[in-house]
């Protein structure tokens, strides 16, 4: 379905807020709009989208990966290890092949997930984010003047289970929503791996490791950045940092456009054939004390090609407290955060928009 892009403005909703709980934070309302826009060069960029972003940089540097069929294998003094851990400071990302999703997995997600974005738009209104939410279609607006990305994305919590909402994940339809949960599940078992590897690097063990992931908060985002006729005034998705432990990202439909911030620079991220790429989030710079390193990133649009992508994150139950891991303080490496409920982490993230590394900032000590 394609709508000029004065049609977008009459597809937009503003919400006014409803009363305040978990899911429901401040004064926020929410815009739905749909941008598989026409992709004419002469077409003008509506103001609410324009941000021009600098530009990234061609290089050699590409991010380091894995093989996760043998890395669990790997013992203390493996030098894969170290190099994980080492990736985890320098890059906060690297991708991991041999994960033990199956291509066809992938290939059906694919498909699925393709087919909802193209669902006429009366049809995508079911999930659109309601009244000072922040799950479902569409974007949260928080002020007055925000600039918006340019994509459509469909956020919400999947695990625990009680905590989904009914309205969105048991109603998609029937393919994509049972695709979907054979996906995730498949996926708990490559975060849990990661998430002990992890651990291990900073001397936990696997049982505090579970303790804080084990059945944790869980959640997913679909992301559709249709073609843009001037990409580079435009982001499809604002910089920033992950609030979780880690973001497990697939690319779906293979056209590239994550881009890292490293050195100071934005760096283009090339992507091997059905790997996952994995980014430490801030919860995980929060654990190690800063040894793990949760880098800003952003995804740029294309000129001719539309990007499709899920994120899945992974976090801790939400009443579990989240804190530098004891066992890696002393006095020589004192506490550089606060520590705090999940639950209200997770509420404060939420209530803010995307800025850089704001929300980790506001954890130092």
């Amino acid at each position: 379905m394609h709508v000029s892009f004065s049609e977008l403005y009459s597809i937009i909703h503003i919400h006014l807020p409803m009363a305040s709980s978990l899911s429901e934070l401040g004064t926020s309302h929410s815009v739905l709009g749909v941008m598989d826009m026409p992709n004419k060069p002469e077409m003008e960029i509506p103001e609410m989208y324009v941000r021009p972003q600098e530009p990234p940089i061609s290089t050699h540097e590409t991010i380091p990966v894995f093989d996760l069929k043998t890395l669990p294998c790997a013992n203390a003094i493996d030098s894969e290890l170290d190099k994980l851990y080492t990736a985890c400071k320098d890059w906060g990302f690297f991708q991991v092949v041999n994960h033990g999703v199956s291509s066809e997995l992938l290939e059906k997600l694919k498909v699925e997930i393709e087919k909802f974005f193209k669902l006429p738009i009366e049809e995508k209104k079911k999930y659109e984010i309601r009244a000072g939410d922040f799950q479902g279609y569409g974007t949260v607006i928080r002020c007055k003047d925000q600039k918006l990305d340019w994509g459509d994305r469909f956020y919400m919590v999947i695990n625990p289970v009680e905590r989904r909402k009914p309205y969105l994940f048991p109603e998609l339809p029937p393919s994509l929503r049972d695709t979907m949960e054979t996906y995730t599940r498949e996926l708990r078992k490559v975060g849990m791996i990661i998430l002990g590897i992890l651990g291990k690097g900073l001397k936990m063990e696997m049982k505090e490791v579970e303790k804080l992931f084990d059945n944790g908060m869980q959640s997913v985002r679909m992301t559709y950045y249709p073609p843009c006729p001037k990409p580079e005034i435009v982001v499809g998705l604002t910089p920033h940092s992950d609030a979780t432990g880690i973001t497990i990202l697939h690319q779906v439909n293979g056209v590239e456009g994550l881009e890292i911030k490293k050195g100071g620079v934005w760096i283009p991220v090339t992507f091997l054939q059905d790997a996952f790429v994995v980014n430490v989030g801030d919860i995980m710079e929060i654990l190690s004390n800063g040894a793990y390193t949760s880098i800003e990133h952003r995804a740029a649009v294309n000129k001719e090609k539309e990007r499709i992508s899920i994120a899945m994150f992974f976090n801790p139950k939400f009443e579990a407290e989240i804190g530098p891991s004891k066992g890696l303080l002393s006095s020589e490496n004192p506490p550089l955060f606060k520590s705090m409920l999940m639950e209200d982490y997770f509420k404060d993230f939420f209530s803010r928009n995307l800025n850089g590394k704001s929300h980790l900032d506001k954890m130092r000590i």
